[in-house]
This record gives structure tokens, sequence and C-alpha cells, in this order.
């Protein structure tokens, strides 16, 4: 019988953050549900009520450092190791073209999706160096829009470019943390029926997680730093 895993997963208040935590909670793992503002999320407190206290959540903004400080040492008070951490949070930004871009916005975006992703990251590698079985991984929710090799329409710049941020980061961090043991991919995980996607996206929240659970239990050291699809796919940089 495999050990349940401790997994720590970002933006958790709603989307595919929610569904992570949902699906990890449903296979008997105990879930850290970081969220910006958890006290508006019903998803959270209805998971939190049926779990069984598998469950834990904490307010965590991954684009301040004292909140992500401030929430590892709430973690650190649950758990004394880690085997999974999923950098969900992020934001869209808008769908600008160069006329109406705002630099600031860019900043934010970038900030939240990319700089949030290694603030979370760094913070909790003393956690992930002592999680057991298995590598630990560090799973960054990135996007085809982030792919340089793939862009053919321009605009979006907060977002792609936030994107891309992530891409480099992921692939940067697997060189630096392949020597304790840990794995780090960035992941597409499709284009999903979610705020950020829209009702238009072919995808459920709960088919794209199910595919991207699959794929995270299965990698392994010579998969880090690689983009990869829900599938496990590697895509183009």
């Amino acid at each position: 019988m495999s050990q349940s895993a401790r997994v720590v997963v970002t933006g958790a208040g709603r989307g595919l953050g929610l569904e992570f935590a949902r699906q990890w909670v449903a296979a008997g793992d105990q879930v850290i549900a970081l969220a910006r503002n958890p006290s508006a999320s019903e998803g959270l407190a209805d998971l939190a009520n049926q779990s069984d206290e598998q469950l834990v959540v904490v307010e965590c903004d991954v684009s301040e450092d004292a909140s992500v400080e401030a929430a590892v040492r709430v973690i650190d008070g649950h758990v004394n190791g880690v085997e999974i951490v999923v950098n969900n949070a992020g934001e869209r930004g808008h769908t600008e073209d160069l006329s109406s871009l705002d630099l600031d916005v860019v900043l934010r975006v970038f900030n939240t999706n990319t700089l949030g992703s290694l603030r979370v990251s760094r913070a909790l590698l003393p956690l992930l160096r002592a999680g057991r079985g298995k590598p630990p991984r560090i799973v960054h929710l990135s996007s085809l829009m982030g792919s340089v090799a793939d862009n053919r329409s321009g605009g979006s710049y907060a977002y792609r470019i936030s994107k891309a941020g992530v891409n480099m980061a992921c692939r940067t961090l697997a060189h630096d943390l392949t020597p304790y043991g840990v794995v780090t991919i960035a992941i597409h995980p499709g284009w999903v029926q979610t705020r950020m996607g829209g009702s238009a996206a072919p995808l459920t929240a709960e088919a794209s997680v199910n595919d991207m659970v699959a794929t995270i239990q299965d990698l392994s050291i010579d998969q880090s730093g690689q983009f990869l699809d829900r599938h496990g796919d590697p895509l183009p940089y």
C-alpha cells in the first residue's frame, strides 16, 4: 500500500487549484491549500468540512515575500516534509495589444505568476528535501501562451511574458535542484473551463486536473526541467 503524499497547492481557492485539492483529498493525501483570501472560497470551506482533517487551509499571497514566509511557518507547524508543490496561483492580466499595454499590469502579473512560483519553491525547499518516497516534485502551472516557439498571434503581453518566465525559472531550478533529488517541471493544463479560461474552453477542470495528477504522480528525475502537456508529453519552449 503506497504512502499518502503531503501536497501544497497555491491558488487553491477556485479553479484548477481547488480541483487539485479536491482530487488529492479524495485520493487520501494530505493537502495544504494556499489561497490569497480563503474565507471567500465556498469551495474550500465545503472541502474542509468533508475532508476529515486531510485539508489545511492557509492564507497566502504569492506576490508578497512576507505572506509566503508566514504561510511556510504555518505549514511547518503541520508537517515535517512535503512531497509535491503545485505552483498554480496566477492571474491573466488583459488581452492587451501594444497600443494599450500597461507596464504596471505587466509587472504585477510577472510578480504573481513568475516570481510567485520562485518565492514558494525557494521557501518550501527544506520541506521538499525532507519528503519521503518518490522524488519530491515542484510543478509550475504554465501555458502554451508562454512558449516562444508556439507564439503565432502576439498580444497578451503580460500573460505571455509571465508564463515564459515561469518556463525559464523551471528550467533553471532543474539545474539547481537536481543535486537534491527534487524534480521540477512546467505543465500546460490545456484550455480549461475556469474563470481565466472562460466557458468556451473544451476541457473541464476535473478532466484537466485528473490528467495532470496522473502525470505528476509518475514524474522522474530525468524529466526535471521539461515543459509538458497534461498527459506528460514534451512541449516546445
